[in-house]
């Protein structure tokens, strides 16, 4: 089953956090991690004056046995690991933010999490790294493809590629 997650940092060395958690995810996939450009961003629904954002998307297969809530639980782990403190106010800067996106075709809506991730459609921050590595993918519950579905997207948010895939 083919899993991306999202990666965002907008504190610390956000090139380096971002660069390293990648390869920290090579722990849960059956195989190679296929990881976007890094992207400089605007950072969306932050308190004012947030830095921008460096993110990237990554996919893999994921590991026999691996399921959304062990992978949810080790992802918030490497969140802590990086530095990410809970945060007083929504969106805050943060070292790392790691978010499931798509796990196959799972579906979960609980007081935990939601997947595939609800947001995820509407934000360009994650639709165009995604494009980059999976653009044919059919997003679940919809029949869009991400490339489609980044079509779609209308706002005014700032997306800059920093540097090639890797």
């Amino acid at each position: 089953m083919l899993i991306l997650v999202g990666i965002g940092s907008n504190r610390g060395d956000s090139v380096a956090i971002v660069r390293k958690s990648i390869e920290r995810l090579h722990a849960f996939a059956d195989g190679p991690v296929r990881a976007s450009s890094l992207w400089r961003t605007s950072p969306v629904d932050c308190p004012p004056g947030s830095a921008d954002f460096i993110n990237a998307v990554a996919a893999f297969e994921g590991a026999s046995g691996l399921t959304p809530e062990a992978l949810l639980a080790a992802l918030k782990s490497l969140e802590r690991e990086f530095g990410r403190a809970t945060a007083p106010v929504r969106n805050a800067p943060r070292e790392l933010d790691l978010d499931l996106l798509v796990f196959g075709d799972e579906r979960r809506n609980t007081s935990v999490f939601v997947l595939p991730h609800p947001r995820a459609t509407e934000r360009r921050f994650v639709m165009a790294p995604a494009a980059e590595i999976v653009p044919a993918f059919i997003w679940p519950g919809t029949a869009a493809s991400i490339d489609q579905l980044l079509a779609r997207i209308d706002d005014a948010e700032r997306v800059e590629r920093l540097e090639e895939a890797g």
